[in-house]
């Protein structure tokens, strides 16, 4: 069952490091959209420490309902859940290269999804096979958001993990500034890429209260400013 005859839209969060708050904005990305009456899936991808679950106040245990036709993915706040830690009661997987890629192809293989708008993958951080993998993962239709913070070092790496991605024609879709009360050089690196700048997101203190109360969740400065980022990458999805 292939990926392509069930999503329209498929939407990876990607960071070259960790620590940049990629998870929180993909989690916040699929509850908005979610709200914006779009059918969608959110799939944690992230082998070595999968975290989605603690976001959306999920234990890592649920039992998963098997069909015949694959995996029925739990519905959380109207968003198709699935996550690498069902499988592995929340431990990490310490799986490299060819052996997390045929890890990665097997949950996509066993989940059904339904049919999709879009489904919003959260990449492991790193310039690693994973994110060379969405393209096989989704075909044509995968576009890639880069997450960075203002600091050198994370754009430096940004700026790296781009060069990569366009190397594979990934499409880039764009790039968020997280944890910047104003557009830093973020947007500057959007522009010499050449890449839509999506927005800059404030660093919030209040985020980590409210893991698992998603109302509350979407309420606080990160969540309103990341709606404002999703009502762009829907256009340019659209579009």
């Amino acid at each position: 069952r292939k990926l392509e005859q069930q999503v329209r839209h498929v939407l990876g969060f990607a960071s070259a490091k960790g620590g940049v708050g990629k998870t929180t904005l993909a989690v916040l990305a699929a509850l908005h959209l979610a709200r914006m009456g779009y059918r969608v899936g959110l799939l944690d991808l992230d082998l070595t420490n999968p975290c989605t679950h603690l976001l959306l106040g999920v234990e890592p245990k649920l039992d998963l309902v098997g069909e015949e036709s694959g995996i029925l993915p739990p519905k959380i706040a109207e968003v198709e859940y699935m996550t690498i830690a069902f499988f592995t009661g929340g431990k990490p997987l310490s799986l490299r290269g060819s052996e997390a890629t045929s890890a990665v192809l097997e949950i996509l293989a066993a989940t059904n999804w339904g049919k999709l708008d879009v489904l919003v993958i959260d990449l492991p951080p790193g310039i690693k096979d994973e994110i060379l993998d969405l393209s096989a993962v989704g075909g044509r239709r995968s576009k890639i958001v880069i997450v960075t913070t203002p600091s050198k070092l994370s754009i430096k790496a940004a700026e790296r993990l781009i060069e990569v991605a366009k190397g594979e024609k990934l499409s880039v879709l764009g790039l968020v500034e997280n944890m910047a009360e104003k557009p830093g050089p973020g947007r500057e690196l959007a522009r010499r890429q050449t890449i839509e700048y999506l927005g800059n997101i404030p660093y919030d203190p209040v985020l980590e209260d409210r893991f698992g109360k998603l109302d509350e969740l979407l309420e606080t400065r990160a969540g309103k400013a990341m709606r404002e980022v999703v009502e762009k990458l829907t256009r340019l999805l659209e579009g």
